[in-house]
């Protein structure tokens, strides 16, 4: 059970009705996440705005998938492991490149470079060295593109912060969480 009340968006109004109505437009459902985000009109409107600008990036929905439940299972939240690895495979990846990325790993090596670093930053609290970002470029990123992944792990890090910490319930279906902590 959550630690706070979940908004029913029938219940909502303004921006944030509008807002949760095209979540649902979206996902064809409004998922709990949002739910409790709803329950300050800022931070749904942060993490809606994040999530549509970060989709439309240079990345792609594939990778901004891998990367998220590498953090997800790095920071043993259940609710984004399961709600990302479901979105990856609909962005194309095959379950076992998102069992894979949830470890961080992938046969892609570019694929691979960018989760390594996703777990550099996650473990060394953003504090990489130089080589790590080196080593990105080395995998063919660019500039734009090493700073989209830092938007991904400061997304991320949002949504497993706001689920884990407030134990909001999982809708989706479930996935076990294999390397909870570094």
């Amino acid at each position: 059970m959550s630690r706070i009340t979940l908004i029913d968006p029938a219940n909502a109004t303004g921006q944030t009705s509008e807002q949760l109505a095209q979540i649902k437009g979206a996902f064809g459902m409004v998922p709990n996440m949002f739910k409790a985000a709803a329950n300050s009109p800022a931070a749904l409107s942060s993490l809606w705005g994040a999530f549509g600008a970060l989709g439309g990036g240079r990345l792609g929905a594939k990778l901004g998938e891998q990367i998220a439940v590498a953090i997800a299972d790095r920071n043993n939240c259940s609710y984004c492991l399961a709600a990302h690895t479901g979105l990856g495979r609909k962005a194309g990846a095959t379950a076992q490149e998102m069992a894979e990325a949830q470890a961080g790993r992938s046969a892609d090596p570019r694929t691979a470079a960018a989760l390594t670093f996703v777990h550099a930053v996650v473990d060394k609290r953003a504090g990489v060295e130089t080589a790590d970002v080196d080593t990105l470029r080395s995998a063919g990123f660019d500039d734009g593109e090493i700073v989209e992944i830092v938007a991904h792990v400061a997304l991320n890090l949002f949504t497993n912060y706001l689920n884990v910490a407030l134990d909001v319930p999982v809708d989706f279906p479930g996935v076990k969480l294999t390397r909870a902590v570094a």
